[in-house]
């Protein structure tokens, strides 16, 4: 069975930095789309930002120019570059990845637990 593990949140200053890491385990043919989300307390989970097959990227508008998002297809993992964090970034996140194929199973979806980070002002 495959399952995402988030890691790399945690407690910073505004204007800091912190890079979140999400891989896939069990043996995976191939990943479509991965992406990052994010849940503050009493707010809808929200797009952070996508990464395709292909390579092209998305973001939401209020993290452009801030955040980068790049995978590592070798090593099923995706990562989020978070610069200059502001206090309205606290939230958890989590990752997701999309049309996940193993040998013989498809998943539609798959999800991290979530990692929280906390921006301080």
């Amino acid at each position: 069975q495959v399952q995402l593990v988030e890691s790399g949140g945690g407690l910073v200053q505004a204007g800091g930095s912190l890079r979140l890491s999400c891989a896939a385990s069990g043996s995976i043919f191939s990943i479509n789309a991965m992406g990052w989300y994010r849940q503050a307390p009493g707010k809808q989970r929200e797009l952070v930002a996508n990464i395709f097959s292909d390579g092209s990227t998305d973001y939401a508008d209020s993290v452009k120019g801030r955040f980068n998002i790049s995978r590592d297809n070798a090593k099923n993992t995706v990562y989020l570059q978070m610069n200059s964090l502001k206090p309205e970034d606290t939230s958890v996140y989590y990752c997701q990845f999309r049309a996940v194929f193993t040998r013989t199973v498809r998943y539609n979806e798959l999800w991290g637990r979530g990692t929280l980070v906390t921006v301080s002002s």
